[in-house]
């Protein structure tokens, strides 16, 4: 597939933080490139843009500019006219014994993904005077997301349909709509919350994809869930260290946010071992434990960092 371009960077102004419309203007960085990459409506095309943005600022080719303040564009995120973005309850549960029962299946994950790209090219673009590592991490997210995407509609297709062939919901986006003005609620609610939850849904749908047969598509669910540990992880560093810098308390903070933005109620099962390695502290998976009435494993428990 050839590789999107990716416009040039040049380097800021004297003055430390200048806004930039979003229809043009210098300077061009990896953050501009990240919102023309959201905006593009055609799903292939966008996740072609977001691998090739993270090749190129890891090669160097193209620097990021963390000082700009961007413009926000109406339209956001571009996607295509189809799916059909319906209420969550609309949506209808279908048995993976039959192949149209798993293309619906596979249809969704591969919504869940879409999502999962304009949600981490959001993060670079819209939040200013962040560390450069933070737009790394979101780039690499937003080219893992958009590989797993590649994956699923490549296997939806071997299953005679497309991308927009069903009806989605629109929840992932929802929540990025809401913490649009706070990067500490969108680390917090997004990659630990709402992203989090697929390390729990990941290994029942691949229990019923096996049982059904599809190996195939539960071997792309473990690259999905590999790669989703380490997303989180990301979502967490990035949470922790914006508590550090403002001398929050994070578990405190979680629970403040999840109220305040109206963060979905957490509920079991949980993959607690899937939750430790994408960096859930001890308290915090002490209390999904409670909340599921389960008792702990010692080796789901992370070690109680040292003095």
């Amino acid at each position: 597939m050839k590789s999107a371009a990716i416009p040039a960077c040049s380097a800021p102004s004297a003055a430390p933080v200048q806004s930039v419309s979003a229809a043009g203007g210098e300077p061009r960085c990896a953050r501009t490139a990240a919102l023309a990459a959201l905006r593009e409506i055609d799903p292939a095309k966008k996740a072609s843009a977001a691998r090739a943005l993270h090749a190129a600022v890891l090669d160097g080719t193209v620097p990021c500019v963390a000082e700009i303040t961007l413009d926000e564009p109406p339209g956001l995120p571009g996607r295509p006219a189809r799916p059909e973005l319906v209420e969550p309850r609309r949506l209808g549960r279908r048995s993976m014994q039959s192949p149209q029962g798993r293309a619906v299946l596979l249809h969704a994950l591969a919504h869940i993904e879409f999502n999962a790209i304009n949600l981490a090219l959001d993060a670079v673009w819209r939040f200013a005077g962040m560390p450069a590592a933070f737009y790394t991490d979101w780039l690499k997210v937003a080219a893992e997301e958009a590989y797993h995407f590649s994956l699923l509609a490549a296997r939806l297709a071997e299953y005679g349909h497309g991308y927009g062939d069903f009806p989605a919901h629109d929840g992932l986006w929802d929540m990025c709509e809401r913490t649009r003005g706070d990067v500490l609620a969108r680390m917090a609610l997004v990659p630990r919350t709402l992203e989090a939850r697929g390390l729990d849904a990941s290994p029942p749908i691949r229990a019923r994809l096996l049982q059904a047969g599809d190996q195939k598509s539960a071997s792309i669910l473990d690259v999905i869930l590999r790669d989703e540990i380490g997303h989180v992880l990301i979502g967490n560093r990035w949470f922790r260290h914006l508590c550090d810098e403002g001398g929050l308390d994070p578990h405190a903070t979680y629970t403040r946010l999840a109220c305040e933005y109206h963060a979905p109620k957490l509920r079991g099962p949980f993959n607690f071992e899937a939750r430790r390695d994408a960096g859930f502290d001890a308290a915090e998976l002490a209390e999904l434990a409670a909340l599921a009435g389960v008792e702990l494993d010692s080796a789901s428990v992370p070690p109680t960092p040292s003095d």
